[in-house]
């Protein structure tokens, strides 16, 4: 073999050689961009996964509904009979001509609207005559999620009737005072009020008791030339008929007015419908 021909072999293994570790470096420099784009799409996958769990573990396991709104039930769930709030001796006191039956007045619902009224007419001839005329009216609130509960009800329609009894209108002399003793709070109004039949002195005491709000309304006159009646005098009376109103209305729902300094001994406290009281009669 010639010195040219060995020379040209050698260059052509040279350039074989060179031409293979070429390849190799090609192959391996297109691993690593593969390798990375692998990396990264694992790295992006995990991370997602991370902040997907993070937020399923910073959210309840589904949203709770929102309790039922409650309100406290009422206390008292009837009332008495209207007419059997007072004794005959009171009766006898109040209104002596009235006898013992009184006129119960209309209600749709007796339970949470009563009344009862009685009027007496004593004639003493060419002296004239001495009027009396009592009414006792009972209303009780039931407990209501929109309007709120009986007791609080209760207090609103108190401080309503108390303000009606004070701004009566042609009334003289106005004067009120708060009562203890007689339910959970009370107030008596007393006033002067002119009618053609003649001069009326007006006692109105108004008391509630839980969610029970009971009215009292007595007057007296001295007809056809009889003596106006003392006003003290029938204050007098009608608080102590108010107070036994009161009393009847807890007897009813089963407790003593007299167990408690503040003149009413609250029940246990039961769950009652959400009806509103009858219409007034």
């Amino acid at each position: 073999m010639s010195e040219g021909t060995m020379q040209r072999r050698a260059r052509a293994d040279q350039h074989s050689q060179r031409a293979s570790r070429l390849t190799r470096v090609l192959v391996g420099a297109a691993a690593v961009p593969v390798m990375l784009i692998a990396a990264g799409c694992s790295s992006d996958s995990g991370s997602g996964s991370g902040s997907d769990a993070k937020q399923a573990s910073e959210s309840p396991a589904g949203a709770s509904a929102s309790p039922s709104p409650t309100v406290q039930a009422a206390a008292y769930a009837k009332l008495p009979e209207p007419c059997k709030v007072l004794s005959a001796k009171t009766l006898e006191e109040l209104v002596p001509e009235a006898g013992k039956s009184g006129k119960e007045a209309d209600s749709d619902d007796v339970s949470t609207r009563a009344g009862c009224s009685w009027d007496s007419l004593d004639n003493n001839g060419v002296d004239g005559s001495q009027f009396r005329w009592l009414s006792v009216s009972l209303l009780r609130f039931e407990s209501d999620v929109t309007r709120g509960a009986g007791e609080q009800r209760a207090q609103e329609y108190y401080e309503k009737q108390v303000t009606d009894a004070q701004s009566t209108e042609g009334a003289k002399n106005t004067k009120a005072e708060q009562l203890t003793g007689t339910g959970d709070q009370a107030t008596a109004v007393r006033y002067d009020l002119k009618k053609k039949e003649g001069a009326f002195k007006q006692q109105t005491i108004v008391a509630r008791v839980e969610n029970v709000v009971v009215t009292l309304d007595y007057n007296g006159a001295g007809l056809a030339g009889d003596e106006t009646p003392d006003a003290d005098d029938l204050m007098k009376a009608a608080k102590k008929a108010a107070k036994e109103a009161v009393t009847a209305v807890t007897k009813a729902n089963g407790t003593d007015a007299s167990a408690t300094p503040g003149g009413t001994d609250s029940p246990s406290k039961s769950a009652t419908s959400s009806e509103s009281p009858a219409k007034k009669s």
